[in-house]
């Protein structure tokens, strides 16, 4: 089972010191942060299930990082604060935090609110199907968050690479991709003009995911540019 990720941001070193030997001692995988901007860049790169994020600091304090992750993302935030007024609290959950916790705290207590919100959260997002993560075009539905493809309700296997590759034509529907573009964008390497491999994956995706390969619904030939889904 994969280790749950939590984000530590509090401009505090030495509490965050202190959770990381609480955390990792629970067998979470830890990710810190020192500031509100550091946070939402670490958030770009990495998959993150639970936030604590501190209110007071410097620059972009934990309202306003609070308010910037909930724009695009709805894991759970726990709000850390020295304050202890009632106000306080609720403007931190009136902003999409799911928890207050007032410093001091007990390490133990927030342990216990961390496993309680990644099991609320874990169990409404199984009973729940999330949208978010779904490329819908017509009959056909990709799920980029678990890389699953269906057609009319029918998982279709696609390889990492055909997947890769229908996710990029399927995000940018309408845009007309060449061979050396989605070549270099999924392979992250310099296209080579006699490399025919995008071309096989495009017709080993077709062969599973169209009803005639020879007159495509889904991933369309532009002749003498590219391939685009429509």
């Amino acid at each position: 089972m994969t280790q749950p990720t939590i984000l530590l941001v509090d401009d505090e070193k030495e509490i965050i010191d202190l959770l990381e030997i609480y955390l990792k001692n629970e067998g979470f995988h830890l990710l810190r942060a020192g500031s509100g901007t550091e946070a939402l860049q670490l958030l770009e790169k990495e998959d993150v299930d639970l936030i604590v994020l501190d209110i007071m600091m410097p620059k972009m304090d934990g309202i306003q990082t609070c308010m910037k992750i909930r724009e695009q993302r709805n894991m759970p935030i726990i709000m850390l604060s020295a304050k202890s007024q009632d106000m306080d609290k609720i403007l931190g959950l009136s902003t999409g935090a799911d928890d207050y916790v007032t410093k001091p705290f007990n390490p133990l207590e927030l342990i216990a609110r961390i496993k309680s919100q990644l099991r609320r959260y874990t169990r409404l997002n199984v009973s729940l199907p999330n949208k978010e993560f779904e490329l819908e075009i017509d009959d056909l539905t990709i799920n980029t968050s678990t890389h699953e493809v269906r057609l009319d309700g029918r998982e279709i296997k696609l390889t990492p690479r055909e997947f890769a590759i229908l996710e990029l034509l399927a995000r940018h529907r309408g845009k007309v991709w060449s061979i050396e573009k989605i070549y270099e964008a999924v392979w992250r390497e310099a296209y080579l003009n006699s490399d025919n491999t995008v071309m096989v994956h495009i017709r080993k995706i077709r062969e599973k995911i169209e009803d005639n390969p020879r007159k495509p619904r889904f991933i369309k030939t532009v002749w003498g540019v590219g391939y685009k889904v429509e």
